[in-house]
């Protein structure tokens, strides 16, 4: 996977339920290399083919969407009030820019100035209710001629490489996923395999329920990006997982307990080929794993997660390295799983 792929699909806009960028990128990339539909939802499932049919039916997965806002109402003074489309800390959003509707207006969230907080006010975290997208209109008729009540809120956030080997940009959950499987695409495959580029997993992990009991797998691998927390104030368990570890493999966390065999077999397979490897130290958070799962008889399923820093934030942080690892690893458990 090349940085250049991951800056490309992380600077498009693709909030939950309004992937329409993300799914045209995603096709004109993968055009030619494998048979590929688009389901009622918006899934894009593609089927390549390997050298050789494979024993099971193995499917990759990865989400196109990320987590945004949508505008409610429009105030008398122009601007704007929103929800969060996904789970969004509002102390991430206050002061950044953002990019409204289809039009990309330009805005920047706002809220109550701290000098006009109550002592009470000042000692809780904001409520998204008591946010405000500003987007420079002087009223409410001027605002209504650039946005309408459902139009979709972005962040707006530079991709820039930082330090040594990270990167920072918003939506890395997922493009991160989407830019491996569009890799593994391109590639010479051993095996047949069927990859589901999935909509709406920060709302409720929907595309993915819809695209497995389509395909049908025996096997399923979930790209994703997963909560880092080695900052400052973490220690111990609380720190998650750790960039510059390599891939994150879990064995449980809100949604999933995942397959044993599979995650001894990912540890094995890393140790075996000088892979980073790492697993997480809290059972915590979850993703469309949680929904692949448990579709018709059932999926024996693995995620493999790059860590991330600031995730659901408009900079997200991961570390090269770790992106290798990932993608090191998927390929390899791809192989084994087809013939399992």
């Amino acid at each position: 996977m090349t940085i250049e792929l991951l800056e490309k699909l992380c600077r498009l806009n693709g909030t939950s339920g309004d992937e329409n960028k993300v799914r045209d990128f995603i096709l004109a990339e993968i055009s030619g290399f494998c048979d590929c539909r688009v389901d009622p939802l918006g899934n894009i499932i593609a089927e390549k083919k390997g050298a050789s049919a494979a024993s099971k039916k193995v499917m990759v997965s990865a989400h196109m969407d990320e987590v945004g806002m949508v505008v409610t109402s429009v105030k008398s003074d122009g601007t704007l009030t929103v929800s969060p489309v996904g789970g969004i800390d509002p102390r991430v959003a206050i002061g950044r820019p953002v990019r409204v509707g289809d039009g990309d207006i330009c805005g920047v969230i706002g809220a109550k100035a701290v000098h006009n907080l109550s002592a009470d006010e000042k000692k809780t975290a904001p409520k998204f209710s008591a946010l405000y997208v500003d987007i420079g209109a002087e009223d409410k008729a001027a605002a209504e001629k650039l946005v309408a009540l459902g139009d979709f809120v972005h962040f707006h956030s530079d991709f820039s490489a930082f330090g040594d080997g990270f990167v920072k940009g918003k939506a890395i959950d997922d493009r991160f996923g989407c830019a491996v499987m569009i890799d593994l695409i391109k590639s010479e495959l051993p095996y047949d395999c069927v990859f589901t580029f999935v909509v709406q997993e920060e709302v409720g992990l929907r595309g993915s329920r819809t695209a497995a009991y389509s395909v049908d797998p025996d096997f399923a691998i979930v790209l994703e990006a997963t909560t880092a927390a080695d900052i400052p104030l973490a220690s111990g368990e609380k720190r998650c997982c750790e960039l510059g570890r390599g891939a994150v493999v879990s064995h449980m966390d809100r949604s999933t307990i995942y397959d044993k065999e599979l995650y001894r077999l990912s540890r094995q397979i890393a140790s075996e080929n000088g892979i980073g490897w790492q697993t997480k130290t809290m059972v915590a958070g979850g993703n469309d794993s949680g929904a692949i799962h448990i579709s018709r008889s059932g999926v024996r399923t693995i995620a493999i997660s790059a860590p991330c820093r600031y995730l659901h934030s408009p900079s997200c942080v991961v570390k090269l390295s770790d992106l290798e690892d990932c993608e090191r690893l998927a390929r390899l458990m791809l192989e084994k799983m087809c013939m399992m």
